[in-house]
């Protein structure tokens, strides 16, 4: 397993030791103490899993008093996953590092806390899971639009299928 670095300190990239041989692949996804040895020292509390199809986008969302650290990886499909830096006060605000996650490629992405998160899907079907340090927190839920030209993503998609509240989320000045 190794570890590679972003262009936004904290936000890595893990990639597991993959076994493979005519049966299939084994893989461990997740041991605690590896990843400690890593740096990566969040508790997970939560496992998500979401399934979206081609053009869909999700995000990019964050917690505002109950952080949540994401640790991110793609089950089937390809997308491409996204963190920006929402902590005030720091070098990179507003910064974005963005890496194509896939069921074949097994990469995962570490989202560290204080960082909005999202995807779109660039496969026509794509599976998604993330571990997360803190218990998802409705009044904490919190969103910035996906085209902030203040931050400036270069998607690699025209015209994302959003949900309804995704796609009136305000630009990071506004919140």
């Amino acid at each position: 397993m190794r570890v590679i670095k972003t262009s936004l300190e904290g936000v890595v990239l893990v990639e597991p030791k993959v076994y493979r041989d005519e049966r299939g692949f084994f893989l461990e996804s997740y041991v605690k103490r590896k990843y400690l040895e890593l740096g990566i020292d969040g508790e997970f509390v939560q496992d998500n899993h979401s399934a979206s199809t081609r053009n869909v986008l999700r995000g990019l969302h964050f917690q505002a008093n109950h952080g949540q650290a994401k640790l991110v990886r793609v089950l089937r499909g390809e997308v491409f996953d996204v963190a920006v830096d929402v902590r005030r006060g720091s070098p990179s605000f507003g910064q974005w590092t963005g890496h194509r996650l896939s069921g074949e490629n097994m990469l995962q992405m570490y989202v560290p806390v204080g960082f909005a998160h999202g995807f779109c899907v660039l496969s026509d079907y794509a599976e998604v899971v993330y571990k997360c340090t803190d218990y998802y927190s409705p009044a904490d839920e919190r969103g910035i639009i996906w085209n902030d030209p203040d931050i400036g993503i270069e998607w690699p998609v025209d015209s994302p299928i959003l949900s309804g509240k995704d796609g009136k989320n305000p630009r990071l000045r506004e919140i």
